[in-house]
């Protein structure tokens, strides 16, 4: 039972229809277009073209794209909308222009051709009820007459502000006044609802080809980047429909897309942890040991193998198969920390998710990123187009499977997500980062093993080990902090909310759609 003394908020319900964002104004606009009799690809476009222009220091037509799409009573298909690098691009080239080390996330070099509109136009043509006009009418109207900031983007806005203020260019549009805007204020971009008016005419041609394409490309290499128009014409093309990687746990089937996603390493994680006990007499600060230890092994395979899904033939099946999981979870100490070690191979040495259910059953679970706040922070002037910086996760190291080469894509770390069991069909995705992976992991673990509803289990303490460090949000008792520090484990307390999230249950022949959405955003889930 709810405890409404609380300040969190319920689980909602629907009968019909829902979709679930993280910000207000998406999701009203995806509702808006479910109750029109749209599909739930158009939904997610209203909503994911909403949020491009609303909080744009998350996503936007410059950044990448992934989903995985359930058709009522059918098998889930994966959608891979990731861009690839200019064909000039290659370890020795970038090598040769100075760079050693890593791609700077503000480098040109860190932009490849932004596969986002590929993704949405393959979508809509195949799937799609409303003309993309429709769709994206609500997004151009707050682009061209301004929209208010809500207080999650209000701060994450400001947090970026002097990475953005480097860019004259990026400047002008996001810090008009010199400033960032504050909560509720009024702001603009023109230029983007051209760009989304384009789009909805022409398709993949009004952002890929033309004069468009020219002027982004012209911006790109004026800051020195290697790409083409021939890059971009071939970015049209870049979705491209992959079968969904998939594992059991504890009798639920778990969808993710296979690499170049991260969404491997979320299986790793539930494979690993699904040989312990979680359930809820289980300690908390045991359940954290067991899912940082899980989660550490599982991104130290993602960084040295997975890559570009041409680099890594086989991974999946080898890294779930039950020889590689029994070493790795015989790996784990239960009483201290460790330091993770490959199983056997040679070492190599900010996003938005939303999910619909449309009334006809179909469930779609999506993502759109442009990786780093503000991404790139490079803004082409003449159309408005704000660049990602996925191409930072490359690495310059030949032979590595993620090594920048020619229409390479990098590895990923948005990840959607889906789950098939009893209950019924679930989109559900997590926000923020390397955190995804474990993020999925944790969430679904709180549904499943500790009984949770979908949103007290967004709305439970999160804690994050990577990079050497188990960082907890400040909700976690500091009892808890100290045993797992006594375990060994460096602790930082978290000085922002680790990431966020949504999910939509339907479940199975009650016509009953459950959904949440994380309180550490904006947004919310609705329906009807």
């Amino acid at each position: 039972m709810h405890d409404f003394f609380s300040t969190a908020r319920p689980t909602t319900l629907a009968r019909d229809a829902m979709i679930a964002t993280s910000h207000p104004l998406a999701t009203a606009a995806g509702l808006e277009i479910l109750a029109a009799g749209g599909h739930a690809v158009d939904a997610a476009l209203a909503a994911v073209s909403v949020q491009s222009v609303v909080d744009p220091l998350m996503t936007g037509i410059g950044g990448d794209c992934f989903a995985i799409y359930a058709p009522k009573g059918g098998a889930p298909v994966a959608l891979n909308g990731s861009g690839r690098a200019p064909a000039a691009a290659s370890v020795a080239a970038l090598k040769e222009l100075g760079l050693e080390g890593e791609i700077p996330q503000t480098s040109p070099h860190s932009i490849t051709v932004p596969g986002a509109v590929s993704a949405w136009c393959r979508l809509h043509g195949d799937h799609g009820r409303l003309p993309l006009a429709r769709v994206f009418a609500r997004a151009i109207s707050y682009a061209e007459e301004g929209f208010p900031v809500t207080p999650r983007v209000a701060q994450d806005w400001a947090a970026n502000a002097a990475l953005i203020g480097a860019d004259p260019h990026a400047a002008a549009v996001f810090l008009p006044e010199g400033t960032p805007p504050a909560v509720g204020q009024r702001m603009r971009h023109p230029l983007l609802g051209a760009r989304l008016r384009e789009i909805a005419e022409k398709g993949t041609a009004g952002f890929y080809e033309g004069e468009t394409a020219a002027a982004m490309v012209a911006h790109l290499r004026s800051l020195g980047g290697l790409h083409t128009e021939e890059d971009f014409a071939e970015g049209a093309a870049a979705a491209e429909y992959v079968e969904p990687i998939s594992a059991s746990y504890r009798g639920h089937e778990v969808f993710e897309c296979p690499p170049n996603g991260q969404g491997l390493a979320a299986l790793l994680i539930l494979r690993i942890l699904e040989g312990f006990d979680l359930g809820p007499d289980v300690p908390l600060a045991d359940r954290i040991h067991l899912h940082a230890e899980a989660t550490k092994l599982a991104y130290h395979h993602r960084d040295a193998l997975l890559g570009d899904p041409a680099g890594c033939p086989g991974l999946t099946e080898k890294l779930l198969s039950e020889e590689v999981v029994a070493t790795l979870r015989a790996r784990i100490d239960p009483a201290r920390a460790g330091t993770p070690a490959l199983w056997d191979e040679p070492e190599h040495r900010d996003t938005i998710y939303l999910c619909v259910v449309d009334a006809e059953g179909n469930a779609l679970s999506f993502i759109n990123s442009i990786f780093h706040g503000f991404g790139s922070t490079r803004l082409d002037p003449a159309t408005g187009v704000l660049f990602h910086s996925r191409g930072a996760s490359f690495r310059l190291i030949e032979g590595h499977p993620n090594a920048i080469g020619p229409r390479k894509r990098p590895m990923h770390t948005i990840i959607p997500g889906m789950l098939r069991g009893p209950e019924g069909v679930m989109p559900f995705g997590v926000m923020g980062g390397h955190y995804q992976a474990a993020g999925h992991a944790a969430f679904l673990s709180g549904v499943i093993d500790l009984g949770l509803e979908l949103q007290p289990a967004m709305d439970a303490p999160r804690h994050f080990a990577f990079g050497g460090v188990l960082e907890l949000e400040p909700t976690v008792p500091q009892a808890v902090r100290d045993e797992l520090a006594a375990r060994g484990h460096e602790i930082r307390v978290a000085a922002a909310p680790i990431g966020g999230s949504q999910a939509i249950l339907a479940e199975a022949g009650a016509g009953l759609l459950r959904g949440g959405s994380d309180p550490r955003k904006d947004g919310s889930a609705l329906g009807f």
